[in-house]
């Protein structure tokens, strides 16, 4: 669902369940867990109240089923998408790119990392970050690192692409032109990614 269909006023047909999640990330990603509410949520959908509480018990049941799209999404696109390439430094070439080029994802992390105090957030945070390092870990080893050094490899990319996220939309540094952002992702692949 894009953001313009998100602002329509007047909706035709049942809303289901994701609807109302895929709505609450969108919340999360312009304004943070926070402001995820039953209202402005029904006016953006163009709903009555009503409709949420056929789904939702409360507005953190629908921040539970938002965290869970959101978490089930990543599994499905980004690591769905890489199973599929054989070569590991390929994989994690792949890897590099995907999530270079992949912004909502990132804003609602780093919106995530904000609300960490948040009992619904901080467990998703913690199998998502869990899941990312595991999962370099094993690449990095199947391009032929040893434990130790993978494990580092890991902690290292994972700790740039955090910091990366701080340095742009918290601290909200002046983006990169494209040619720049694009050496500086080549950069980190060369840099991370062992050539044999």
């Amino acid at each position: 669902m894009n953001e313009a269909e998100l602002s329509k006023p007047e909706r035709s047909g049942r809303l289901s369940a994701d609807d109302w999640a895929q709505a609450a990330l969108d919340m999360i990603a312009e304004q943070g867990v926070a402001a995820v509410a039953v209202e402005p949520l029904a006016r953006r959908l163009g709903v009555t109240k009503g409709s949420f509480y056929w789904h939702f018990p409360s507005r953190d049941a629908l921040l539970v089923a938002a965290l869970e799209r959101w978490e089930k999404l990543e599994l499905e696109t980004v690591w769905g998408q890489l199973e599929a390439v054989p070569d590991p430094r390929q994989r994690l070439r792949a890897l590099f790119e995907m999530v270079a080029h992949e912004f909502k994802s990132h804003v609602i992390y780093s919106e995530l990392l904000k609300a960490l105090d948040h009992p619904a957030v901080q467990p998703v945070i913690g199998r998502v970050s869990e899941r990312r390092m595991d999962y370099l870990t094993a690449s990095f080893r199947q391009a032929g690192l040893g434990r130790t050094d993978a494990q580092h490899r890991a902690r290292l990319a994972y700790s740039a692409y955090v910091g990366f996220l701080q340095l742009n939309l918290q601290l909200h540094q002046t983006r990169m032109q494209h040619d720049e952002f694009e050496a500086y992702v080549e950069h980190m692949m060369a840099t991370l990614i062992p050539s044999v």
